[in-house]
């Protein structure tokens, strides 16, 4: 067969065209980055997802918890059996006193007593008195909110040795923070009874509280720097800073050191070298005392929800010497710009898979996998001593997947209404889709671009047109014609082309586009297809005049002029109005075939072929030929022939592949 075309090939894509492409994604990402981003950083700073923070944080705790004891420390609980031998809800000074003084020939650093005694406990005032004297032992004393709710330490003990056991409590009960030096509203200040404690033991390594090069203001133990909350550190907003505060670290939850009762210290079932050199802590764990917090451990626990308060002074002295010796236990917050631009880079990435990943099933994968994945940065950070937020990126990532699927979505609904404007209502199911599926590389700014290729052009007219307008009124012909115009086009439809636009009584529909076709089969099934469509627009006329006989109406005679060759299709027109063109000298030949030699209607429906069709088509179809022909506007003639029906088809006849 010979070669009347070449395929049209896509040419490789230049830079221009590339950002041409990347500039909608480009600019879609970065503004919906910008704006959620805005978003959420000010919801953080309205303090509106500090519960969610430090819920997450709390969790974090419970995942990073060491689980060992601190060999440094032990703990003298007072347990409710305790409190059952001594027939007694606290000790008396006597057996406060006795407890001491056996701890005390054992030699530990520092014994802290975490209990009140600025009332006398008879018997043994005197004895509890003389132990209270030794200098290695640590007291307590209570602050308040006010002086009618300070609780003096018991008067036995120097200034020195007294430490404030008030602990912070945030807005949901939880004690996340340690206050290390407190004020009274004399303007005394304090140190903390964890404090006194830690640095007694440090003060025995030679190392001592000093301020530090960094901040003259901040506190420093051995390498570690303590720097001090602020009112927006880590997920905290608007937090009461005032004193000298620094995030706990928790060790552990259950064991996390030593601990003995106050009956084994009594019978003196205590081994001595667990004593020797250690921080001892006396103070009641039994839930009778009322001397229970919440911890981050709480929301964990199935029976025990509540921590005493003498293993959370125990927690806080074992953070203070990891800090002074080992050089880690503080966290570490960001700045506000650092947590906006962590903030950011989440929304960033989210924005951009978002843009570039189109299945459903695939793109849920990802943000799950992108939540997955800031967990998993949020936690090693943590693990690293370092507090950055999650909740904030996190809600921003999806909402940036929410509004990049979203704009999306609207731009393919908008895309979508273009792309029926320019090409009508009127393509088969299997170009719509076709077209659809090809959007991206077909639209560019708001238009489909020019692009030559290989197309047949069907064209049509009613014959005598003009005279059946005359004889009926303006509403009923259009009502006619229309539904003229309805049956062609579903049979053009049917067979899979495009109604590019309608003459009055005529029509021009392509069958070949938008999408371009590449090989010489593809080229010659459009032959076919359209030459079919033809032969049914003539069977489906014959039921119409019937139809039409019926209802006393015409009967009519169409003439179709089809034609293959290079056109050029894209947008024409401007913002206002635009249209689906097709334009070359083909279109101009179908249509010089449909009108010529108007006078010869040898049928119902004349079917005008010039040989450049049939030269595709084969033996596919029955032709007349009815020679050379000069047509409008051309300078050669052209062979023209008229399609009478199918051919009987052959083994070595197929038909064309469909598409």
């Amino acid at each position: 067969m010979r070669q009347f075309f070449q395929p049209v090939l896509p040419k490789p894509k230049r830079w221009p065209e590339l950002q041409s492409q990347l500039s909608p994604a480009v600019r879609a990402i970065a503004l919906t980055t910008l704006a959620v981003s805005c978003c959420v950083i000010g919801m953080k700073q309205l303090g509106w997802l500090q519960s969610l923070e430090l819920r997450l944080y709390d969790r974090m705790v419970r995942y990073k918890a060491d689980g060992d004891v601190d060999p440094r420390l032990l703990i003298v609980a007072i347990t409710e059996a305790d409190i059952r031998t001594l027939q007694r809800v606290t000790p008396s000074d006597e057996t406060l006193a006795q407890a001491l003084d056996l701890l005390m020939q054992h030699d530990p650093t520092v014994v802290g007593l975490d209990l009140h005694r600025d009332v006398p406990q008879e018997p043994g005032s005197d004895a509890l008195e003389r132990s209270l004297d030794a200098a290695s032992l640590i007291a307590i004393t209570k602050l308040g909110n006010d002086d009618s709710d300070r609780v003096p330490p018991p008067p036995a003990v120097a200034p020195d040795r007294v430490g404030f056991s008030d602990l912070l409590v945030d807005e949901d009960g939880v004690v996340r923070r340690n206050l290390l030096f407190g004020s009274t509203t004399d303007g005394s200040t304090y140190p903390s009874f964890s404090l006194l404690l830690a640095m007694r033991y440090l003060a025995q390594q030679n190392i001592h509280a000093s301020p530090s090069a960094e901040n003259a203001e901040w506190m420093q133990l051995g390498e570690a720097v303590f720097r001090p909350l602020e009112s927006n550190s880590g997920a905290y907003q608007q937090l009461d800073a005032r004193g000298y505060q620094v995030l706990m670290a928790y060790r552990s939850r259950d064991r996390m050191a030593r601990m003995v009762t106050l009956t084994q210290v009594l019978n003196q079932q205590v081994n001595p070298e667990w004593v020797r050199n250690k921080i001892v802590l006396v103070g009641t764990t039994a839930p009778s005392g009322k001397d229970l917090f919440y911890t981050p451990y709480s929301a964990g626990e199935q029976i025990t929800h509540q921590m005493p308060g003498v293993i959370i002074h125990a927690q806080m002295v074992s953070q203070l010497l990891v800090a002074a010796l080992e050089g880690r236990g503080l966290i570490w917050f960001w700045t506000d710009w650092q947590e906006g631009l962590w903030v950011l880079g989440w929304t960033a990435l989210s924005g951009a898979i978002a843009w570039g990943v189109r299945h459903p099933l695939i793109l849920g994968l990802c943000s799950a996998g992108v939540l997955a994945g800031l967990a998993g940065a949020s936690f090693s950070l943590y693990l690293a001593g370092g507090w950055v937020p999650v909740m904030a990126p996190a809600i921003a990532s999806v909402m940036a997947f929410g509004a990049v699927v979203s704009y999306r979505a609207q731009q393919a609904q908008r895309q979508q209404q273009m792309v029926m404007t320019l090409l009508g209502q009127n393509t088969s199911p299997e170009i719509a889709n076709a077209l659809w599926q090809s959007r991206d590389r077909l639209l560019q700014s708001g238009k489909l671009p020019g692009q030559r290729l290989m197309a047949t052009m069907l064209f049509t007219d009613i014959k005598g047109f003009s005279g059946i307008a005359e004889q009926l009124p303006p509403e009923a012909l259009l009502e006619w014609l229309n539904e003229y115009l309805e049956a062609m086009t579903q049979e053009i439809q049917r067979h899979q082309g495009i109604v590019n636009k309608f003459t009055g009584d005529g029509l021009l529909a392509v069958f070949g586009v938008p999408v371009p076709r590449l090989t010489p089969e593809a080229v010659v099934t459009d032959a076919y297809r359209a030459v079919s469509c033809a032969l049914a627009m003539g069977k489906r006329l014959q039921q119409l005049n019937q139809d039409w006989a019926r209802r006393d109406l015409f009967d009519i005679q169409m003439r179709v002029g089809i034609f293959t060759g290079p056109v050029v299709v894209g947008s024409l027109g401007g913002k206002a109005r635009m249209e689906y063109g097709v334009i070359g000298d083909a279109v101009n030949t179908a249509s010089r075939l449909e009108s010529c030699v108007k006078e010869r209607q040898v049928d119902l429906c004349r079917i005008l072929i010039a040989e450049d069709t049939l030269g595709l088509l084969g033996d596919r179809f029955l032709v007349e030929s009815w020679g050379p022909m000069a047509l409008a506007g051309k300078q050669h003639p052209t062979q023209v022939y008229r399609v009478i029906d199918h051919a009987a088809l052959t083994a070595e006849t197929p038909l064309p592949s469909v598409l």
